[in-house]
């Protein structure tokens, strides 16, 4: 199994292996951490009472924290310009998800050129498997010859999946923690300036309900953004309630990972057993966001959803539907016979004469090798074997 296809299959575990890790980091208000970016102070049962604040590096899970800090600011800063431009909690976070996209185009653009062109080199690879069979060492060496040689970075499919990991770490802490804070000014001050005065309350105040009201609004179109929402079970605990957001946020990755598959070939494709799991995983994985759909923020799951909807426009736009059809036996007309409107282009194989002497895909020893070989006369080396019986 290759990298990116390796990635492709543990980036979903991996992920949730780092939201409970930075979940534990984030609920140690009970011992003196608000989270993952708050600092060590002395904590009531709310850790919302808390101000919230830069964490200092003096323990692991503040380490954490202050690593994250900086990112969690600029995220946090994005957030209230755009909640005070829109005076909606919910088009703020829109808004910082696609300037986020926006950014990042070239990364996940090289993503999808990158497994494209992998899935379009499928043949050569399968010719080199074929040709070296039984030399495990040999087959990964022309393999690594033919990606290098076509521009293709076998990592490529792995770093965003990494980045999108990475940035969901200080997001999760902007949801759940700015946006139930009752004062997070000190996370809108930047070396001693004050880039946005929030105006909060100096202490907390109890609402009604009894919980703290945070400074920022949490709440709009009649969902709470800070905090996880089900409509099935209750929330707070792993599995414990059922989300709408969730089942959203896992349809809409199982487009997205459909359409990185190749298109499927009625022909081998039942045959290839890396096509098969490939398939299986593009139907498992995306439905494990339904298990911790009760335990993160509604806030993390909308910036999921409107992050996942970009990333099938843009592969729309350079793979077209890719795998997605057929889907358990239907394919739409709009489908069929589509093509891209930035379609990737594989770069020529290169000239055997300009291959390094001992390239493993064949260079120009081997092309001389060859020719020698077809000038050899037959009946010489059957002289040699008479000559060897008088011998």
């Amino acid at each position: 199994m290759t990298l990116p296809r390796l990635g492709r299959s543990i980036g979903p575990l991996l992920l949730l292996a780092v939201l409970v890790l930075v979940i534990a980091a984030c609920a140690q208000g009970p011992t003196g951490s608000p989270g993952a970016s708050g600092s060590a102070a002395p904590t009531p049962t709310n850790p919302a009472a808390i101000p919230l604040a830069p964490a200092q590096p003096d323990n692991p899970f503040n380490l954490l924290a202050w690593l994250f800090t900086p990112l969690f600011q600029a995220f946090f800063i994005v957030l209230v310009v755009l909640d005070k431009a829109t005076n909606n909690i919910a088009l703020a976070i829109v808004g910082m998800t696609l300037l986020l996209r926006v950014i990042l185009i070239p990364v996940f653009r090289r993503q999808t050129v990158s497994t494209k062109r992998m899935q379009m080199l499928a043949p050569e690879v399968k010719e080199v498997q074929r040709r070296y069979k039984g030399d495990r060492l040999k087959i990964q060496q022309a393999t690594a010859e033919l990606y290098k040689e076509r521009g293709i970075n076998q990592l490529g499919g792995c770093l965003p999946i990494l980045l999108q990991t990475f940035l969901l770490i200080p997001m999760y802490s902007v949801f759940s923690q700015g946006l139930q804070n009752f004062n997070p000014q000190s996370m809108l001050d930047v070396f001693g300036v004050r880039l946005i005065d929030l105006g909060c309350n100096p202490t907390p105040i109890i609402e009604a309900a009894g919980h703290i009201k945070p400074c920022l609004d949490p709440i709009a179109f009649g969902v709470n953004w800070g905090v996880p929402e089900v409509f099935l079970g209750s929330p707070g605990g792993f599995a414990s309630g059922l989300s709408i957001l969730a089942i959203i946020s896992a349809l809409l990755q199982l487009v997205t990972s459909r359409m990185a598959l190749p298109p499927s070939d009625p022909g081998g494709a039942s045959d290839d057993p890396n096509a098969r799991v490939q398939r299986q995983m593009a139907l498992l994985f995306p439905f494990i966001s339904l298990t911790y759909g009760s335990l993160l923020p509604a806030g993390l799951f909308l910036y999921w959803i409107v992050s996942t909807l970009f990333s099938i426009v843009q592969q729309y736009l350079i793979i077209g539907w890719g795998g997605m059809f057929p889907f358990l036996g239907w394919t739409p007309g709009f489908a069929k016979g589509h093509t891209p409107r930035f379609p990737v282009a594989m770069p020529p194989p290169m000239d055997p004469a300009k291959r390094p002497p001992k390239s493993a895909l064949g260079g120009p020893s081997a092309s001389r090798t060859a020719a020698a070989d077809k000038t050899i006369r037959h009946r010489e080396r059957g002289r040699q074997s008479r000559r060897g019986r008088r011998r």
